[in-house]
């Protein structure tokens, strides 16, 4: 697999939790490497910016309101194949089915309050990070 880069947030109620170095530690373990990360609040529009795919469905008022509820952790992470690594290490969306020892099993709380997001392709990543992170906020790895 080629090397890559994929977005991450540590969500609101993960960072509420404490959580977030154990959550770093899990994607540094398993190979993917820190290539940016900021600590902050989402702005309103941004959110609803970065979630437009969903913004017809019912949940996304709720999704806007979680999301700029309190500071997140927005990271892009690189590695070999980041994106799938990512997602496997995340775990299933609904943390009831995620595998056991994934970040969402072990912290998530809810569908909606999962712990982290990932991006689903390379696609996606790069128009991700694009919106939180300019080029020279992201280390060549």
């Amino acid at each position: 697999m080629a090397k890559e880069m994929t977005f991450s947030i540590i969500k609101p109620n993960a960072v509420k939790k404490g959580v977030i170095g154990d959550i770093i530690n899990h994607f540094e373990t398993n190979g993917l490497q820190i290539a940016a990360a900021k600590l902050g609040f989402m702005s309103k529009d941004k959110c609803e910016l970065f979630y437009a795919e969903h913004k017809e469905r019912p949940f996304f008022g709720e999704l806007v309101s979680f999301m700029t509820s309190g500071p997140v952790v927005m990271m892009v992470l690189a590695g070999e194949g980041a994106v799938l690594k990512n997602r496997e290490l995340m775990g299933a969306t609904d943390p009831k089915k995620a595998n056991a020892g994934t970040i969402r099993a072990k912290h998530g709380d809810s569908m909606g309050e999962n712990a982290v997001h990932g991006s689903d392709s390379p696609e996606s990543a790069k128009r991700e990070i694009a919106i939180f992170f300019d080029k020279h906020e992201i280390a060549n790895m």
